[in-house]
Parts: structure tokens; sequence; C-alpha cells
């Protein structure tokens, strides 16, 4: 093992090389067993390099899922500038995103793993990757008033209840597809998004 006096200075190592080391820490042991003392072995750091960057495992663990969540979140983003009007575009990147928030080997660990770590993300406060999430859905929500293929709303009140639905179905994909296939959920998540955002038709 390399000793402390041979790791590599602060000014050295970029955080992705320490996020990259802590990812392999929660994907072989989780994220309770995670600890600084292995993430810096892993990363090749002292333990007080670390220490100065990332108090502690609540801080690292926070930054690696912003950055791993934000980075697919970012992803499908880019993929949604594609043609159709915004409603559509929209509802197809909430689909693509949750199918692969879903498949994500990190979230999928947590999920089977230290599963109450998600708790106050649920039950208390919204976290930085849910506000990443709002923040592409507002600003979709907006394009589609304007171009009238998303009904007239309170925009962040629509914005909240698309990320609710998102996150339910990424949460509870598991036991939901117990006995249902992948495909007819995420099709059908596909039709009531698309529904809940029609422009209500006048009689």
């Amino acid at each position: 093992m390399t000793s402390e006096c041979h790791r590599v200075p602060a000014n050295r190592v970029h955080d992705a090389t320490v996020l990259d080391a802590a990812r392999d820490c929660v994907l072989a042991t989780g994220v309770r067993r995670t600890t600084l003392s292995e993430v810096a072995r892993r990363a090749g750091v002292s333990r007080m390099t670390l220490y100065r960057r990332f108090p502690d495992v609540t801080t690292l663990l926070a930054a690696l899922m912003t950055r791993e969540f934000g980075t697919l979140l970012g992803e499908v983003a880019v993929r949604g500038n594609g043609r159709g009007t915004t409603r559509r575009r929209l509802v197809e990147c909430v689909v693509e995103g949750v199918r692969l928030l879903s498949a994500n080997p990190l979230l999928r660990t947590v999920l089977e793993v230290d599963p109450q770590l998600l708790i106050p993300y649920v039950f208390e406060r919204l976290g930085s990757t849910q506000r990443i999430a709002e923040q592409f859905l507002h600003e979709q929500v907006l394009a589609g008033h304007a171009d009238d293929s998303i009904r007239p709303g309170d925009a962040a009140a629509q914005v909240r209840m698309l990320m609710l639905i998102a996150q339910g179905v990424v949460l509870s994909l598991r036991p939901a597809t117990s006995d249902l296939a992948e495909e007819a959920l995420f099709a059908e998540l596909a039709h009531t998004l698309d529904a809940s955002l029609s422009p209500e038709v006048s009689p």
C-alpha cells in the first residue's frame, strides 16, 4: 500500500479523481460502508488532503450524486433538442430520464443497499439533483406555454408535479415491474405525462 508521504499533493488531484474513487467505493460496498480513508486510498491522496476538500462522507457523497445525476440529466436535455412540439420533447426527456436514472448503477446500489439514505429527499427537502431537474423542466414548461403545446397554468406547480411523478417511478420501478414489463410502464408514463400537459380543448 502506498504510504501517506508518497500520496499525490492536493493541488495535483482533480475533484473528479476523488469522486471517481468514491463512486467505486459505493458500488463495491454501499454508501454506509464507504469511508473517507478508503476513498483517499483509492484516489491516491492523503486522508488530510481529502478532509480539507470534503470534511465528511456526507459532503463527499452529496457531491458525487450531484455530479452523477446532474450529468445524466444534462445528457437527457441535450437529446431533447430535436423536432416536434415542446410538449413532445418534454415528455420524451422525462421518460428517458426516468429510464436512465432507474438503470444507473449508483442509484441502483443506493436503492438496494442503503435506501434509507433517500428518505430526506422524499419526505423532508429537495436535493440539488431534484433542483437541477426542476430547472430544466421549468424552462421546457415555459417554452410549452409560449408555443401553446402545454396547457396554461402555474408553471412552478406543473413542474413540481412532473418531478414528483418521475421521482415516484424511479424509486418504485423495481417493485412496480415485478409482474409488469418495464416498456409497458414507460409507455403509460409517456401517455400520462402527455395527457396531463395537453392544452384543454373547449367543448
